[in-house]
């Protein structure tokens, strides 16, 4: 495969100063605008409904969200998504979540993932410990198609569930196509996660498969987990098959595991796609943070999650066959679902394991350098890492195959927006993202043919009328944050929340808080290029370095340390990013000391995960709760902040916040 390498012309971007934040940081030049991949679907809406739209990005959008079965249905065909469209468009519903695009689509996304064959690569890894493993498009397609033979033969059927704690790493990749293939539901975590966290998510939806990692590196250091896997196997009585990938299984338990080599040991055969599904046909589980109680699952449709994937892959950030996407996650964000979807735009992977700052900050650089990678994504939190270590890759790498350089998970501060232009690379597409696992995509982000102002996302995404408001849902002018809503349907919204017959939890989840609207639950801004500024979650949702954290979670392990009466957690803002601030409050005859700090912190760190683990532990004499007995979050974390508590009367002892006011261990 040969990547793209940038002409002269395309590295002749024009960059300004951002101070004033009216003038742009960065501006594509004519020859990159024009080649864009979006123009092309653009030209099909022309022809086939005479819209009359000129070379217009603005314009595409709103035509896209006020005709919008006729915008999916374009995007369908010009992506060549393979099954059968049909002929229905779309089909309006009495509310949003009951509206269906394309209702009489059938497809099976394994095809999709495949469309492309040959010995070029399909998945490229690369392991910190210095694991390399390179699959090509017949080599991936080979080892799905044991894979799906070896799920059939377990007898998994259309709706099972085929769950991993996996790394990210090919095998995780082909496990998922091969699931989607005959129909199974997939889910997945990352190694990291201790066995409560993971029962909390796969318990709920009985799977019939569990595919887990030995072990995994990280920052040097190898961690087993073979004892983790046993205890979640021991809680999950639906399962038909464990199977253990890179590692032998525990002694004792070798009957109840079934090696990954013994289980795909099977004569190489073509790919058995058995049968297309319909559009909305379950295809992912990912998880809520567990704010108020175990996670919520949230299943997500085929053809929906596909649809809005390519669109985003193909005319947002102008990624094709040529390309080499490279994207920093783990199995349990679902960015690596969305990176995954990349295949069906011919996009190579290119798939790093472990911590990009091993040995050294340059980890992620030198890959883009080896692999050509023409994508890379990452969190503002790296960068500022970035920045903080004095690092300036432009002057230690080539970096020349560069052309697109995401952010997501939390912000990218202004700042962070010059680190970049001024450290990393002059002449790159800066394309902060934000959208999330409630609808598997992105809501605002990047759009290729229009300037990069520091500090903004620059545009909604295709298809998604996104907007501002306040608390009535009338549209904020430009300038005042609100609330970030959608006020129109789109394909990737969720089917549905497991064990939720009758879909109250999900209508409360996203539909409730503004009727006829979907409420992200982010605040936000418009700004005057048109872009928009996202200021961080409007609930109590925890968010640090993009990974989203339920506080209910942390309150399961922190409850079982001797001497915790109760805790409360709350994200604070600090230096562009989110750390986790966990409040404690004792028996009386008790101080929080640097062994109790120890105790609480290594349990959260071995039964939840790392990411769990708060930055800071301060001892509260009393936490403020409700009327109904529920703490109350989003008081003590607008109290930290220096904000207005909305309606204190809905406390039961108002007075607790008081101490939140001004803590020492906070300022800094």
């Amino acid at each position: 495969m040969v990547t793209h390498v940038p002409s002269a012309d395309d590295r002749s971007a024009q960059r300004a100063d951002a101070g004033s934040g009216e003038q742009p940081i960065w501006t594509p030049s004519a020859r990159r605008v024009q080649a864009a991949n979006v123009w092309h679907l653009l030209d099909l809406i022309n022809q086939r409904h005479g819209a009359g739209l000129t070379q217009d990005y603005r314009a595409l959008h709103s035509w896209s969200i006020d005709h919008p079965g006729e915008f999916w249905a374009a995007v369908w065909d010009h992506c060549a998504v393979p099954g059968e469209r049909g002929a229905r468009l779309m089909e309006v519903g009495a509310t949003l979540p009951e509206t269906r695009f394309l209702p009489d689509a059938r497809l099976n996304v394994a095809e999709a993932l495949l469309s492309r064959t040959g010995p070029a690569p399909a998945l490229i890894f690369v392991g910190e410990d210095g694991e390399r493993a390179d699959l090509s498009w017949d080599g991936l397609r080979d080892l799905v198609s044991r894979l799906q033979r070896a799920l059939l033969d377990d007898g998994v059927r259309p709706g099972d569930r085929v769950a991993a704690v996996v790394s990210n790493r090919p095998e995780a990749y082909a496990l998922m196509i091969a699931a989607a293939s005959v129909g199974a539901t997939f889910t997945s975590v990352s190694p990291d996660f201790g066995p409560a966290a993971v029962l909390d998510r796969f318990a709920q939806v009985e799977p019939t498969v569990l595919v887990g990692v030995a072990a995994y590196s990280y920052g040097g250091k190898r961690f087993d987990i073979t004892g983790s896997l046993a205890d979640v196997a021991d809680g999950l009585p639906t399962l038909r098959r464990a199977v253990l990938l890179g590692g032998d299984p525990p002694e004792g338990r070798r009957s109840e595991w079934t090696t990954w080599d013994a289980w795909i040991d099977r004569p190489a055969g073509e790919l058995l796609i058995l049968q297309r599904f319909p559009f909305d046909h379950p295809w992912y589980v990912l998880y809520s943070s567990g704010t108020t109680g175990t996670p919520k699952c949230i299943v997500h449709g085929a053809g929906r999650v596909l649809l809005k994937h390519v669109a985003e892959h193909r005319f947002q950030h102008d990624l094709g066959g040529n390309d080499r996407l490279c994207f920093f996650t783990t199995a349990g964000w679902m960015m690596w679902n969305w990176q995954a979807s990349a295949l069906a735009s011919g996009t190579t992977l290119v798939l790093y394991d472990g911590s990009p700052f091993h040995p050294g900050g340059h980890r992620l650089f030198d890959l883009v350098d080896e692999h050509r990678v023409t994508a890379l994504g990452v969190s503002p939190r790296f960068l500022d890492a970035c920045a903080q270590a004095g690092l300036r890759p432009r002057d230690s790498h080539d970096l020349s195959s560069l052309r697109t350089l995401l952010s997501t998970g939390s912000p990218l501060t202004a700042e962070g927006f010059r680190y970049v232009y001024d450290a990393v690379a002059s002449d790159v597409h800066l394309a902060p993202i934000s959208g999330g696992t409630d609808l598997c995509g992105v809501l605002i982000g990047a759009e290729p043919t229009s300037p990069v102002y520091a500090g903004q996302m620059q545009a909604a995404t295709l298809g998604v009328a996104a907007d501002v408001v306040d608390e009535s849902a009338m549209s904020l002018p430009v300038g005042e944050r609100g609330e970030l809503v959608v006020r129109g349907a789109f394909p990737s919204m969720p089917l549905q929340f497991w064990n939720d017959a009758d879909g109250s939890r999900y209508r409360a989840a996203y539909f409730e808080r503004f009727p006829g609207l979907w409420h992200h639950g982010d605040f936000a801004e418009r700004t005057e290029q048109g872009g928009f500024i996202i200021t961080g979650r409007s609930d109590a949702t925890l968010n640090p370095g993009g990974v989203r954290i339920g506080t209910a979670e942390i309150y399961r392990q922190v409850a079982t340390v001797d001497g915790v009466v109760e805790s409360l957690a709350i994200g604070q803002e600090v230096a562009g990013d989110t750390r986790v601030v966990l409040f404690v409050q004792l028996r009386p005859d008790m101080s929080l000391n640097a062994e109790l700090e120890r105790q609480i912190r290594t349990r959260i760190r071995m039964n939840l995960s790392p990411r769990h683990v708060p930055a800071v532990i301060v001892q509260a004499p009393d936490l403020p709760r409700t009327r109904s007995g529920k703490l109350s979050e989003l008081a003590v974390r607008d109290v930290v902040h220096g904000r207005a508590v909305a309606n204190t009367g809905a406390l039961a002892n108002p007075e607790a916040l008081e101490f939140f006011a001004d803590v020492p261990r906070l300022r800094s």
